[in-house]
């Protein structure tokens, strides 16, 4: 977690803008059916919490997820059942180990994997057009980890690690195939060992899935590889179709850990691709999984899928869903074909008796009055900051972002704190102080990438405070609409009130709640609109106007 302290000079040229409290409020109609003993909710991860891996050390569940662009990165969940997981740290918490300045926000760290050997935990990735694939350790899962060790000779994404019986380690990742690709998307997963006492492959590097399960149908996007060895045989479970509506997970098995590898007749073992689109509350994308076996027996597999509203709209990005795995004639299986991802299902025989999963799951209220003196762990930084603009400690009990010039269309830090959205219906809100001095804008936004988003801002003209809403979609920047509060209006209460694809925005400047702009275009903050793998998320934010 980044600590919030003294700032730069830099950070210094305008006073701060001062937040007293954040307000999130999530409730939807499918959250509020009700859990019957034994039961828990699917996504076990509400918000975007992409590409999950999990691993067991002694009674405890350690999982990563990606986070792309946003600082921390990597964050890392602790859980004694699988289902209710508390937020423990990030692998990438210190500004000096990753710069994601000049990228699209969905690049950046892509899909982690989670291992534990012989005391140490492993955490292997790809920082997508910043460094290549790395490894990084840590003794404790909640930190400190270790910088990026990087993995020069590896490309391609998705890397995973293998501890095999013989104390043999096997590095496994998604790249390009031999040759020249035959067809869009055609790739391969690779394996090589890996010194483990230097973190570095070694060997010879060769291909075990060419293509996915069957190169002559010309499978697309073989990724996420993992590994698991079972009863003498090795199980390589894998992405297959891209992380879309044809999203898929299939396995194959070996005698030997270098293949051949034949693929179970019934793959694949988990999709929602051969269901109706316009079906109720549908859970698309569904794949990426990992699995893990439990103390009792029994297996388990995290995975990612998407809801969506509309049939296609999913502003929430791609959440962390659990299911049980079942063993049938020697395969792994996660849910037969047709049917669809349970938002209410049987937890393990060691689930916990409360039956709250909040504030990971379910709806929910959650307030942050900022009376800590480090950010509370759901806050993050769009890229990676460079000073630290927001201050907990100058004004106590309050949030006091120092201004910094970059709007949110930047493709570096802007002076924006993001928590994800986490429901289809929400509302958010903040209090704040209108800014004292003129060039200075603040409020609330709505944020899906730097092309994607609204904000809600006041600042000071002559001697009007004027609020306004402003649109961006895609390369067009435009202002929906604006509001000329009292001249002495010193306070002022934000809010976004959302319902699927229809955001609202609200003012109240001490006279009551307003509406500035109602059932505003919000499948705009949807990933089919706005591209990339990350989801939509709301905050607070200060900007300098500079000569606007």
């Amino acid at each position: 977690m980044l600590i919030v302290g003294m700032l730069g000079m830099s950070a210094r040229a305008q006073e701060p803008v001062l937040f007293d409290w954040f307000e999130y409020r999530g409730h939807d109609q499918a959250f509020e059916q009700p859990l019957a003993p034994g039961q828990y909710r699917n996504p076990i991860l509400t918000g975007f919490n992409p590409d999950p891996s999990v691993v067991r050390v002694g009674d405890r569940y350690y999982l990563v997820t990606s986070s792309f662009g946003y600082f921390p990165g990597i964050p890392v969940y602790e859980s004694r059942d699988l289902v209710h997981w508390t937020p423990i740290g990030h692998v990438i918490e210190r500004p000096s180990q990753l710069n994601f300045d000049g990228l699209s926000l969905s690049r950046g760290v892509f899909a982690p994997n989670i291992a534990y050997h012989d005391g140490t935990f492993y955490v292997v990735n790809t920082a997508v057009d910043s460094g290549g694939n790395f490894i990084a350790t840590a003794k404790n899962p909640a930190g400190p980890w270790s910088d990026p060790i990087w993995l020069p000779s590896i490309g391609g994404i998705d890397p995973s690690l293998f501890f095999d019986d013989d104390g043999k380690v096997y590095l496994l990742n998604n790249d390009a195939p031999e040759g020249k690709p035959l067809y869009e998307g055609h790739r391969a997963i690779w394996m090589q060992e890996l010194d483990l006492a230097h973190h570095q492959p070694f060997g010879p590097r060769r291909v075990v899935i060419n293509g996915g399960v069957d190169l002559s149908k010309k499978p697309i996007w073989i990724e996420g590889p993992r590994l698991y060895k079972r009863q003498g045989w090795y199980y390589l479970v894998c992405a297959e179709g891209g992380t879309g509506p044809q999203h898929s997970q299939v396995v194959l098995r070996s005698r030997s850990v270098w293949g051949p590898y034949a693929p179970y007749a019934d793959n694949p073992i988990l999709t929602q691709r051969d269901l109706p689109a316009d079906r109720a509350d549908a859970i698309t994308n569904a794949g990426h999984a990992n699995l893990v076996e439990t103390p009792d027996g029994s297996w388990w597999a995290v995975f990612l899928a998407s809801r969506a509203y509309d049939s296609v709209h999913y502003n929430t990005g791609r959440e962390t869903f659990l299911l049980p795995v079942t063993w049938k004639d020697g395969w792994p299986t996660i849910l037969p074909h047709g049917r669809a991802i349970p938002q209410l299902a049987a937890g393990p025989t060691f689930m916990q008796r409360d039956s709250t999963q909040t504030p990971q799951s379910g709806n929910f209220d959650w307030r942050d009055t900022f009376a800590s003196t480090t950010l509370d762990p759901a806050w993050m930084y769009v890229r990676v900051p460079k000073q630290e603009w927001a201050d907990l400690r100058s004004h106590p009990g309050k949030l006091a972002i120092h201004p910094l010039p970059d709007d949110l269309d930047t493709l570096h830090n802007p002076s924006f704190l993001a928590r994800r959205q986490q429901h289809l219906v929400f509302e958010a809100s903040t209090s704040l102080s209108v800014p004292a001095e003129a060039g200075t804008e603040a409020g609330i936004a709505s944020f899906q990438n730097e092309h994607y988003w609204y904000a809600m801002g006041a600042k000071r003209i002559g001697d009007q405070v004027v609020l306004s809403l402003e649109r961006r979609r895609g390369d067009g920047k435009v202002l929906v609409a604006t509001a000329t509060l009292p001249k002495d209006t010193r306070q002022l209460k934000l809010k976004i009130s959302a319902d699927g694809g229809r955001y609202s925005f609200g003012y109240d400047d001490g006279s009551g709640w307003k509406w500035l702009g109602r059932d505003e275009d919000g499948t705009l903050l949807s990933t089919d609109v706005a591209g990339g793998f990350v989801g939509a998320v709301v905050g607070p934010y200060a900007r300098q106007l500079g000569n606007e």
